[in-house]
């Protein structure tokens, strides 16, 4: 094949395929974008990355980042807040996200809002977009957010939320505080519900899915529980073969049998992972302020000064490593998880998220004790 000026062929590695990883290939990169995998050595002409025997995996895709960096997003809803977030996680593979605002103020929604939108024309590498969790949620399964921040949105700030116009919004919502015909109009905006901090039942989550809910932003947290004669959200999100799950596995947020059960049970390619990740993530700080209370992160669990889980103090690579080593998945679904199905989720899974032509160059290299080596976002380090 012929090649531009400037293309790379990354060789000598593991590649994840769709077929599972595999050796002797090498993937040429043009202008940012993945041209060919072509089986064999590199074709003359082309910049060679030599990978040393690592995994070559596409990168990692978090739909629910708070902070990182010693940043948090609801104290930074600025383009320089978001940079340094994204950097603090692409040192963990994080080659791209959705910083996620913890329910707040309109203001500060629409601070973020426009932060998000202008990293995106600024081309801050990392930034797919937005998550917005909350504040349209229930005070019955608040976890750590502010139920004063919880209201009924109006028609005008519904349109704000739908705003953005580039990249991906994602909403967390209480379904139960909406009506159908809101859930289905949102969603035909292109703005991309979940469940989450919700007091729904079986039927009530059921019916969202069929009117414009996707999924559930993390699977058994904050959500009525799977009973015998009960069977709850998390019931109506396993049973439900479309619905998507996110899942935190740090082995605090779940355990990991309820994980296992919930993965065995769920169609493949329908449960993601998620971080969850606040501030001391790639950042100095263990501690961290949120609603003006000073929370702890000790031996990856963050929590307020009553015990209640505050986020996470998980990175993307230790997700990957957690879900084979603690849940015994194979490395390629477990990345997987981590690119292929977020990308997926998103709607994006149509340019990220899979090595194969037409695809971004995102992508991360792994050793064999499945540390991140190095990152590439558009083919650049």
């Amino acid at each position: 094949m012929s090649v531009t000026a400037g293309a790379l062929a990354f060789v000598n590695g593991r590649v994840l395929s769709e077929r599972g990883f595999e050796s002797d290939l090498s993937v040429i990169v043009e202008d940012g974008h993945i041209v060919a995998v072509l089986p064999g050595p590199a074709p003359n002409g082309v910049e060679v990355v030599d990978l040393r025997g690592q995994y070559l995996v596409p990168g990692f895709i978090d739909t629910q980042v708070n902070g990182g960096g010693d940043v948090l997003f609801n104290d930074a809803p600025d383009v320089d807040g978001l940079r340094r977030i994204a950097q603090a996680h692409r040192k963990f593979g994080t080659t791209g996200m959705l910083p996620t605002l913890i329910s707040d103020d309109v203001s500060v929604m629409l601070r973020a809002i426009d932060a998000v939108r202008e990293a995106i024309a600024q081309k801050v590498p990392g930034i797919l977009g937005i998550h917005l969790e909350g504040p349209y949620l229930a005070a019955a399964r608040k976890g750590v957010h502010n139920p004063d921040k919880f209201h009924t949105p109006s028609e005008a700030e519904l349109d704000q939320i739908a705003s953005l116009e580039v990249g991906k919004t994602l909403l967390t919502l209480a379904p139960e505080r909406f009506d159908n015909a809101t859930l289905q109009a949102l969603a035909a905006r292109g703005v991309v519900l979940s469940a989450g901090h919700t007091a729904a039942d079986y039927d009530r989550l059921r019916d969202a899915f069929a009117h414009g809910v996707s999924g559930v932003t993390h699977l058994f947290n904050a959500m009525t529980p799977l009973g015998s004669r009960e069977p709850g959200g998390v019931g109506a999100c396993i049973e439900d073969p479309n619905a998507w799950c996110g899942v935190i596995v740090d082995g605090e947020h779940v355990h990991d049998a309820s994980l296992r059960i919930a993965i065995a049970a769920k169609p493949r390619g329908k449960i993601l992972l998620v971080t969850d990740a606040m501030p001391p993530v790639g950042g100095e700080q263990e501690d961290f302020v949120l609603y003006g209370q000073t929370m702890t992160c000790r031996n990856g669990k963050c929590t307020t000064a009553d015990g209640t889980l505050a986020g996470s103090a998980l990175d993307m690579a230790t997700a990957v490593r957690n879900t084979v080593q603690r849940l015994g998945l194979p490395l390629d679904e477990a990345c997987r998880m981590a690119s292929t199905y977020p990308a997926d989720f998103i709607g994006l899974g149509h340019e990220l998220g899979r090595i194969a032509p037409g695809y971004r160059a995102d992508l991360v290299a792994l050793d064999d004790g499945l540390r991140v080596t190095d990152s590439w976002i558009g083919g650049l380090r």
